[in-house]
């Protein structure tokens, strides 16, 4: 999907809605239908009120650096700071609210979360405040505070994004179609399934820092796709390298065609990995032995 800015025909997505099975079900409804699933005539209704709201409003939700980076973009199953998932906040809104920043209250029972709001990771375990306790040791009440200590005033971790950056630096930020279109920043296209966020291809799975889009680090530049491979470079890099302007006129004056030149090409480029590997094999196979030399020079002989 990437930069598309494709808009989907409302019949088009009526069909794709229509054509799905019990997942595609789910990903429409989301937690609408209270775990039980609609029956055809529910499911028609609630598709015809529903997705032209969910096209036209769609909310965009993604963890931002100081330096405007989307460092996370959040999916349906991504947690908020509550534990709850991104899906069981309020997604969808008939008229997008004017005050900014958009608030999206979590929709599970007693929940205090009044909006949606990350929290990485640190792996699988959830991060430490300063005050020492975690993540999920605070209030999800607004002000997040602990409840494991008295001394401390609100959640406040230095824990550090791939970005550099810490996560006190960051901010939860909720947008429209048309304020990411503005930063030129990617919308995907059009779709009908619930709670996207700000999932708009493959790519939005990545940390902010690997994503080569606008979202992310940005695209390479193209002095650095365009320059040569050399010596330095991974064999694998150097394996798919072109002919070089040499070897073409080396075959060309033998009066050999381009593709057997390709070919000779090819096996050039098998051989030197082989090379390459059987060598840094034998480096370590030299290593190996001569620390094996120095543990038995080290060992004391027992006298008899």
């Amino acid at each position: 999907m990437g930069n598309s800015h494709v808009t989907t025909p409302w019949p088009a997505v009526l069909s794709l809605a229509r054509s799905g099975d019990t997942a595609s079900h789910h990903r429409i409804v989301g937690d609408d239908d209270g775990g039980k699933l609609f029956t055809p005539e529910e499911y028609e209704v609630y598709k015809r009120k529903v997705l032209p709201i969910r096209l036209q409003n769609r909310l965009y939700v993604s963890w931002r650096s100081p330096t405007g980076m989307d460092c996370k973009l959040v999916g349906p199953e991504t947690l908020c700071f509550c534990t709850h998932r991104y899906k069981q906040h309020k997604t969808d809104y008939e008229v997008i609210p004017k005050d900014r920043p958009i608030c999206m209250p979590c929709r599970v029972s007693h929940c205090p979360c009044q909006s949606y709001h990350y929290v990485p990771l640190n792996g699988t375990q959830p991060i430490r405040c300063r005050c020492k306790h975690f993540a999920d040791q605070h209030s999800a009440a607004p002000g997040y505070s602990c409840n494991s200590c008295s001394r401390c005033s609100g959640f406040h971790s230095c824990f550090t994004c791939g970005c550099g950056q810490p996560t006190y630096a960051h901010e939860t930020v909720v947008e429209t179609k048309q304020e990411r279109l503005a930063q030129g920043r990617p919308v995907g296209q059009d779709v009908p399934y619930a709670a996207m966020g700000g999932l708009t291809g493959f790519s939005s799975l990545a940390e902010g820092y690997m994503r080569l889009d606008d979202s992310g680090i940005g695209t390479p530049s193209a002095e650095l796709l365009e320059s040569p491979i050399t010596s330095m470079d991974h064999p694998f890099l150097k394996a798919f390298q072109g002919p070089s302007s040499s070897a073409q006129t080396i075959s060309q004056i033998a009066g050999g065609s381009s593709a057997t030149a390709q070919v000779s090409h090819e096996r050039r480029s098998e051989e030197d990995d082989m090379a390459y590997f059987e060598k840094r094999y034998q480096e370590r196979l030299k290593k190996e032995k001569t620390a094996k030399r120095k543990e038995k020079s080290l060992v004391p002989t027992k006298k008899p």
